[in-house]
């Protein structure tokens, strides 16, 4: 079981938010002026947080299980929004930046596939209600 507890902190609609298993590593909710003070992430952008570290996760545990070198991983991800409300999204574009000498692109290509399919839950959950579209590049 995950539990989150998220409290306003003050009189706009700043919130802050703490995992039960991280209770020292708070995280900050807030929205523009004027309807916040702008000192925090607003809950789209946490999502896409969700999305890239998990995803990042399991590409690096799948790409080092598979016996790759990972120097390093960048995940850059965009969230395109509708127009009408319900401003959510209807694009999600994950591009992932593979640093390795000796992966391929067919390497990251599966990696990322057993992400999408059945590794990363914040991919699992998204895929029906969103389309996400990837792209990749490997630097040696």
């Amino acid at each position: 079981i995950d539990e989150i507890t998220v409290c306003l902190v003050n009189q706009k609609v700043q919130m802050r938010g703490v995992s039960m298993a991280n209770p020292d590593r708070p995280i900050t909710f807030d929205y523009k002026p004027p309807i916040g003070d702008g000192q925090g992430f607003n809950g789209l952008e946490l999502l896409l947080m969700s999305l890239s570290g998990c995803s990042a996760t399991a590409v690096v545990y799948l790409l080092r299980k598979m016996g790759k070198t990972v120097a390093g991983l960048e995940v850059r991800v965009k969230g395109i929004r509708r127009e009408q409300p319900p401003l959510k999204f209807n694009r999600i574009e994950l591009e992932f930046i593979l640093t390795s000498p000796d992966s391929t692109g067919a390497d990251l290509q599966k990696a990322i596939q057993l992400a999408e399919q059945s590794v990363c839950p914040v991919w699992q959950m998204l895929k029906n209600n969103v389309t996400v579209i990837t792209e990749y590049k490997i630097v040696a």
